[in-house]
């Protein structure tokens, strides 16, 4: 952030993720560990966009505990509480954003729409 904010790195108000809205989650440990403030801020950084963070509880992957054959189910109903539904409510224009690996994976099985990581729409806003 501070290299954005001090004209080092510059995001274009032209590049795709401009003026969208951005719809976070973000990830069970980062919200226990450090919170999710510092995401929203750097997010907040690409020229015009909308960040609405989610209160959408855990997705219910939990690491690998989604992966495993006996938890899967469990893992769905999990994100289906809150997370699925919030995410399918959403326009088709509106981009999902996950910090961690699993709730990324865990939105495309839940609801077949790509999450992506905050630093890859810092990427594809850069001015290079």
């Amino acid at each position: 952030m501070e290299a954005i904010d001090d004209g080092r790195i510059r995001l274009s108000d032209a590049a795709w993720p401009a003026g969208r809205r951005l719809l976070y989650h973000g990830h069970c440990h980062q919200k226990a560990e450090v919170g999710t403030a510092a995401t929203i801020a750097l997010l907040s950084r690409i020229p015009g966009v909308d960040v609405v963070e989610l209160d959408a509880g855990c997705c219910g992957m939990a690491g690998s505990f989604g992966f495993e054959s006996e938890h899967y189910d469990v893992s769905m109903t999990v994100g289906d509480d809150r997370l699925f539904p919030a995410v399918e409510a959403e326009p088709a224009d509106t981009v999902i954003v996950a910090t961690g690996v699993s709730c990324r994976q865990q939105i495309y099985h839940g609801t077949w729409r790509d999450a992506w990581h905050p630093v890859q729409l810092i990427r594809e806003a850069l001015i290079v």
